[in-house]
């Protein structure tokens, strides 16, 4: 069974290198993704107010798998749509159907939130992902103009 909880200072190297791992894989370990992001070594300290979290997924032993997060998607300037952030596991971790339980999970925390919309951005190489957004509801649209990444490809958002 796996457990979700709020990112604490001790899963920031953890949760860092499990995103670096994923995107050095697919080779997006390049400027423009979240690989270089100034915060990825602090999500606990990043994440923190009443409209944005970050969650740790653990396995059955208590070790750190993965994690997904939400913020403010402040570009749209409507207050009303959150982005997902930040969506990895471990690779012992995929294929077995987390990745959707996780996306849910981080909606009804938007919702909580009082988000009524979700957008994400991600990367062509990321195919499991985009599988995963498309299976739980995602439309594609066009690049925002305010894109943060300047090498993602990919964008979609969903009425939550």
């Amino acid at each position: 069974m796996h457990r979700f909880r709020e990112i604490t200072d001790k899963d920031n190297v953890t949760i860092a290198k499990i995103i670096r791992d994923n995107l050095k894989a697919v080779g997006l370990d390049i400027p423009g993704t979240a690989y270089f992001d100034e915060g990825l070594d602090r999500f606990s300290e990043l994440y923190k107010g009443k409209r944005q979290g970050y969650y740790v997924v653990e396995d059955e032993r208590g070790n750190v798998i993965g994690g997904i997060g939400f913020s403010e998607f402040e570009p749209f300037k409507d207050g009303k749509t959150a982005e997902l952030q930040k969506l990895y596991l471990t690779d012992s971790a995929k294929g077995e159907g987390l990745g959707y339980k996780m996306v849910s999970f981080i909606e009804e925390k938007m919702k909580e939130a009082g988000f009524k919309a979700s957008y994400l951005e991600t990367h062509d190489s990321l195919g499991a992902a985009i599988h995963i957004y498309i299976k739980s509801g995602y439309t594609e649209i066009e690049r925002p103009k305010e894109v943060g990444h300047g090498s993602m490809n990919r964008f979609f958002l969903k009425e939550l």
